[in-house]
């Protein structure tokens, strides 16, 4: 089996630390080249030592000299520009609307895509299937909601679903009332 270049952005959080725990059970199968975090630069900075990424990138400018000087080998850049170097397989696990550009840009590498991020495919669905069927990406779902539709979704009978309803389980909603409920807006 060949080995995989693989890309974390958003390492540092719940679905990067799950993805590197499957990496380093099959560290023979998976090469990591990029890591990415939002402002956990300590962690990011263990995650480099044990993984020995080729990019390493933190969003929280203020941490990116400390990266530098605690990884002076591994190249240190912004996530947007991380997200763009080619790989196998990235996984796209920036929480919220933040992860929409890096995830772009992975896209537009045109290989596969596993994406945690569901705000960006409500946010931007449309630019970003377009920009999938542009690059002839594969964009796989992995967080819950946007996987359990994937599981069950027939694609050879697309035009037999006429609705999908999704629940507000989480997020702002998870312990708000049924009246509270009724004030929310988009």
């Amino acid at each position: 089996m060949a080995v995989k270049s693989v890309s974390i952005l958003g390492a540092t959080g719940s679905i990067g630390g799950s993805t590197l725990d499957l990496i380093r059970h099959h560290n023979d199968r998976y090469d990591v080249k990029v890591l990415t975090a939002g402002s956990n630069v300590e962690k990011l900075i263990a995650l480099t030592h044990e993984f020995e990424p080729d990019v390493i990138a933190i969003a929280d400018d203020a941490h990116y000299q400390t990266l530098k000087n605690e990884c002076p080998k591994v190249e240190v850049m912004s996530v947007d520009d991380a997200a763009c170097i080619p790989v196998d397989w990235t996984m796209a696990a920036i929480v919220g609307m933040a992860g929409l550009t890096p995830t772009m840009n992975a896209i537009k590498q045109g290989e596969t895509v596993a994406f945690a991020s569901k705000e960006c495919l409500v946010g931007a669905g449309d630019i970003m299937m377009q920009a999938v069927a542009n690059s002839g990406a594969t964009l796989l779902p992995v967080d819950s909601e946007h996987n359990a539709i994937f599981q069950v979704f027939d694609k050879e009978q697309k035009n037999q679903i006429t609705r999908l309803i999704l629940t507000a389980s989480g997020g702002p909603f998870l312990k708000a009332s049924w009246a509270e409920m009724q004030t929310a807006t988009f």
